[in-house]
């Protein structure tokens, strides 16, 4: 954490930037690959374990050349990580499965409230007026461009309550991990990710069987479905990696709001890629939703400038009471008193 802080290899802009360039082609390589007018791979919990096998892979060939230094964390909690980001993942198919599209888009944008929520309950972390609007405005923005039709089933309520809980449990424990073993955010992932990989592999295809009624056994692998298999894991390398980058220099709380540039993006490249439709309504939430992250990110600048102490002049100190006893008694020059006083 504090090699980042000094020397980050990816500037914030940059690690932004790779999230939302590496997940909405990750989306759209996935669209293709698993819509029935593209390859038809409906494996979506076998395609993740997919995901962080190769992630897993990136990890070990970083540590094994020395890119990366291997921290040590203890098994039991990157176990209940990954035991938590499996139900994560496993809760959103069955959501999507058993519940209308529209509540869905509702499920995801309650993560907003309820990662502020638990940040508040476990990390104390408190949020000014001004940013919460900003949140609300986001969230309205991209419910207008995104919910449409609205229903519910009892087991597809659970499954999407168990889904928010635990992915926004995941988000908050990325970042609370890099800060309680001082843990780069690919070092934390290349940890993770091989005990994913393992679990979500092993059980993916039973879980996908039961979601569609269709075994990967039977499924017939071509080229092309092969060829964007393996561009959707190469994309999810970056995804994840940014994932963690961004949760670990912000929270997880900016990564959602300003992480629905992503929902944005989606809906115009299907516009443009897939001849999606467009409609005004979605088109006057998704500069809702933008204008909300704009204002959203200036709350939070505003707010750490304010939190920020302000420094203290050498040249102010000297002339003021704050300088210390012994200088005024001993007559100590300002040039002695920088280099002992200060430095000690």
């Amino acid at each position: 954490m504090e090699a980042e802080k000094k020397t980050p290899a990816v500037s914030d802009v940059g690690a932004w930037a790779m999230n939302v360039v590496s997940s909405v082609s990750l989306i759209m390589a996935n669209k293709q690959l698993m819509s029935s007018s593209g390859y038809a791979f409906a494996f979506a919990t076998t395609l993740t374990g997919f995901h962080f096998t190769v992630t897993a892979l990136v990890g070990w060939i970083s540590n094994a050349t020395g890119y990366s230094v291997s921290k040590h964390v203890p098994l039991w909690e990157l176990v209940w990580f990954s035991l938590v980001a499996n139900t994560s993942i496993t809760g959103m198919n069955l959501s999507l499965m058993l519940n209308s599209v529209g509540f869905y888009q509702i499920s995801k944008l309650s993560m907003i409230p309820v990662v502020c929520l638990m940040e508040w309950v476990l990390n104390s972390k408190h949020y000014t007026t001004k940013v919460i609007s900003a949140v609300i405005v986001v969230a309205a923005g991209v419910g207008i461009c995104t919910v449409t039709d609205v229903e519910v089933n009892a087991k597809g309520f659970i499954s999407a309550c168990v889904a928010v809980f635990c992915t926004s449990l995941q988000q908050i424990t990325i970042g609370s991990f890099q800060k309680k073993y001082n843990i780069g955010s690919f070092e934390l992932l290349s940890k993770t990710a091989p005990i994913q990989a393992l679990s979500l592999v092993i059980l993916g295809p039973f879980v996908d069987y039961y979601l569609n009624g269709r075994s990967l056994l039977n499924y017939p692998f071509s080229g092309g479905a092969t060829f964007f298999i393996l561009l959707s894991c190469s994309l999810a390398v970056f995804c994840n990696m940014s994932q963690y980058l961004c949760i670990g220099r912000f929270s997880a709380t900016s990564f959602q709001v300003l992480g629905h540039m992503k929902t944005v993006c989606v809906l115009i490249l299907g516009w443009i890629l897939f001849d999606s439709a467009l409609t005004v309504k979605n088109i006057l939430g998704m500069l809702l939703a933008v204008m909300g992250m704009v204002v959203y990110s200036w709350a939070v600048e505003a707010e750490k400038k304010a939190a920020a102490p302000i420094p203290r002049n050498m040249s102010d100190m000297l002339d003021g009471e704050d300088v210390p006893l012994k200088a005024r008694v001993s007559g100590v020059h300002a040039g002695d008193l920088e280099d002992g006083e200060m430095k000690s």
